[in-house]
């Protein structure tokens, strides 16, 4: 599973080998010192929260299904814009400054 970080005209590609078992902490950890303190604080975007729903959305999409990722564009999360697009990709979307949007986009594996 992939999921990439969109922020101010840079992105952060991290690799998760297992979703099941993601290291929540080293992920949000990376993300974190990707974003280099320019959105306000870690604990404004509620990351360690996020991202377990998110992976946990798409894992099991590699056979097609939408798993459980419509579920949660519909419940929604906070103040993040969620959208699932076909082919098993969640992506959340939020400003975190004016004109400074956080985008995170998770692929399945296939």
């Amino acid at each position: 599973m992939d999921i990439d970080i969109h922020f101010m005209g840079r992105t952060l590609p991290i690799k998760v080998t297992d979703p099941h078992r993601m290291d929540t902490g080293r992920v949000v950890g990376d993300i974190v010192s990707f974003l280099n303190g320019d959105t306000g604080g870690a604990d404004t975007l509620h990351l360690e929260e996020l991202l377990p729903r998110m992976v946990r959305g798409v894992a099991g999409c590699e056979g097609g299904c939408p798993s459980n990722a419509k579920g949660l564009v519909r419940a929604g999360f906070r103040d993040y814009h969620l959208d699932y697009v076909e082919g098993g990709i969640l992506t959340a979307a939020r400003e975190v400054a004016p004109g400074r949007r956080l985008e995170i986009k998770i692929f399945p594996e296939f």
